[in-house]
């Protein structure tokens, strides 16, 4: 197939999504025009004595957090978290926040709850930093800096662009806080240069998937460590695109319980890296074969991953910490051509809006 038949019609159902996804490299490029103001953001961290940085963001957004709290785990050594929303704006419980950095993550600036969130704990004495793709936006004004995402619109429901580049910000400011931060941008720059070489072979690699699981109604998507977050975003793609029940596990979550429930009809999906990771996906991948589940095999280690049906390798950056920049991909554009093969439209989900109103 050729990459001409393997692109739908300009008015395809899912030609939006689609389109956003291959404009990924450029997204990426585009930030990297806004490196000094995260670089600013970083230094602003360095004086307030920062010591403990608090994510908060739902969705996509959320995902992106998971890997955040790596970013800034490996890079500068600085403990990161995923914060509970509810605490703090539903139950009402004043924390402590004194030492704490909030990055309020919403792609259109305009959560609820998360500038709620980051309007509390910027009068509580935190650094509050907003990362959005709307730098007028209620989140923007809530912080007192914000980083603005440069992916451009975003039309497609399903987050995509914005994704990525939510990933990129967190790694550039980690790096920042490291005083790695050129090693950090031309990282991405590479990255961004690697994706646009390989999205064409991903996008027919993808397209050739779908038939076989048209018919897929559940399924398991495993990483580890940094792949985690993608492993939740895949499996978020996947629910909101082609309504397949896709349950995001770290690999040895899936030896605890959630094992018992594979058989030939239910698929597991796996994100390897080629780090301290690999071994426990590699297992958990051994294990999904042996309960006869057909196995997908992603990432930049995919060919370690014995006995895959189906392949879908990506490129490995460097440093390996901007693997998740990659290895989305492959499970976004399998949520296209699997929503087509379903005939649903990838670009507007049912009873989903493109605003998380989470009140």
């Amino acid at each position: 197939m050729s990459p001409v038949e393997s692109t739908p019609r300009s008015d395809a159902p899912g030609t939006q999504f689609l389109a956003e996804i291959h404009e990924q490299p450029d997204a990426l490029l585009r930030l990297l025009a806004h490196e000094k103001t995260i670089a600013r953001a970083a230094q602003l961290a360095v004086e307030r004595d920062v010591r403990l940085i608090r994510l908060v963001g739902h969705g996509s957004s959320d995902n992106a957090a998971s890997f955040g709290v790596y970013a800034f785990g490996l890079l500068p050594r600085w403990t990161a978290m995923r914060d509970a929303i509810t605490l703090t704006v539903h139950y009402d419980t004043p924390l402590d926040m004194t030492g704490s950095a909030v990055i309020g993550l919403s792609q259109s600036g305009r959560t609820p709850d998360v500038v709620e969130y980051v309007a509390r704990a910027r009068a509580a004495g935190a650094l509050t930093i907003a990362v959005t793709n709307d730098p007028v936006s209620e989140l923007a004004a809530a912080a007192e800096t914000a980083i603005p995402l440069a992916a451009e619109p975003e039309l497609a429901v399903a987050a995509t662009k914005t994704y990525v580049n939510t990933l990129a910000v967190l790694a550039l400011l980690a790096g920042h806080l490291a005083g790695r931060g050129p090693e950090v941008s031309n990282g991405i720059r590479r990255a961004a240069e690697q994706l646009a070489e390989v999205l064409p072979s991903l996008e027919r690699a993808a397209a050739g998937m779908a038939l076989p699981f048209a018919y897929t109604g559940r399924m398991f998507v495993i990483g580890r460590g940094v792949e985690f977050a993608t492993a939740r975003e895949i499996a978020l793609k996947l629910l909101e695109t082609c309504r397949i029940a896709a349950e995001p596990l770290t690999a040895t979550d899936l030896a605890h319980g959630p094992v018992a429930a594979l058989d030939p009809l239910f698929p597991v999906w796996a994100i390897a890296s080629p780090d301290a990771t690999l071994a426990p996906v590699q297992e958990a991948a051994a294990r999904a074969r042996a309960m006869g589940a057909t196995l997908v095999a992603s990432g930049t280690a995919a060919a370690e991953l014995e006995g895959a049906s189906y392949a879908l390798p990506v490129p490995a950056p460097s440093p390996q910490l901007l693997s998740p920049l990659l290895s989305v991909v492959p499970g976004q554009l399998f949520a296209w051509a699997l929503a087509r093969a379903r005939g649903l439209d990838a670009d507007a989900p049912h009873g989903l809006a493109k605003v998380t109103l989470a009140r």
